[in-house]
């Protein structure tokens, strides 16, 4: 079990002991900073569904009211006019096997990758290190387009990617305690939305078992959702 501060202890006893609304979540977790910094906020959900089973998967991806508050850095695999659109639109790295060779060599420092469909030959090769990591581009989250300079709008503007991992949770950050509770909750309800959008026609029973939200160093508040 992972040892905490004074300070998170501290917070810990005043949390709420029951689930809250998400407006009670989030004006507590501001209220209650636990770090220095400017700590992201995020949502962690338990879901109803089975992830061994292909016809359940939830993913998809929602551009956020207000965006994240994060720098994205964002690379593109492509060439000619697509590249250039890439660069113009402020990927941070455009390429092709230039970057293959460096993904190759361990180098992920990135946080998003999109390819056009031609280039999507040659990244497949590095799958295995993309993978892994959530950062293999994929057509059902709008990362392998020919519109490259849209895509990159889109990510820079803060549009976020939500996938179910193998234990059947989901986990998404959607701003910075710095922002206002406003634009929180309006960011968080945006996320909330797309995610039961997306909920698979084989899933029986209740969708969203549990949810809460959490700042990058604080203490989870659980929050009451309907499903």
């Amino acid at each position: 079990m992972a040892k905490h501060g004074k300070k998170y202890i501290d917070i810990a006893k005043k949390a709420p002991a029951e689930p809250v609304s998400l407006e009670e979540a989030i004006a507590f977790i501001k209220a209650n900073p636990a770090a220095k910094f400017d700590e992201t906020i995020e949502i962690g959900m338990r879901m109803g569904c089975d992830p061994r089973k292909s016809d359940q998967m939830v993913r998809g991806t929602v551009g956020l009211p207000h965006g994240t508050g994060k720098d994205v850095r964002v690379l593109v695999f492509a060439g000619g006019a697509a590249a250039e659109a890439a660069r113009e639109a402020g990927a941070d790295f455009v390429g092709t096997d230039d970057l293959i060779e460096k993904i190759r060599g361990g180098w992920t420092d990135f946080d998003v990758a999109i390819a056009t469909p031609e280039a999507m030959q040659e990244v497949r090769k590095i799958a295995r290190q993309l993978g892994p990591r959530g950062l293999m581009p994929n057509p059902r989250t709008g990362t392998v387009t020919d519109d490259t300079a849209d895509a990159v709008k889109a990510q820079k503007a803060g549009k976020v990617e939500f996938r179910m991992d193998r234990q059947g949770n989901i986990c998404v950050m959607f701003g910075k305690l710095s922002f206002d509770q406003e634009k929180l909750l309006e960011n968080v309800n945006a996320l909330i939305g797309a995610i039961k959008a997306e909920r698979p026609a084989a899933t029986k029973g209740q969708y969203i078992r549990g949810a809460s939200l959490s700042s990058t160093m604080g203490v989870p508040v659980r929050v009451a959702i309907k499903d």
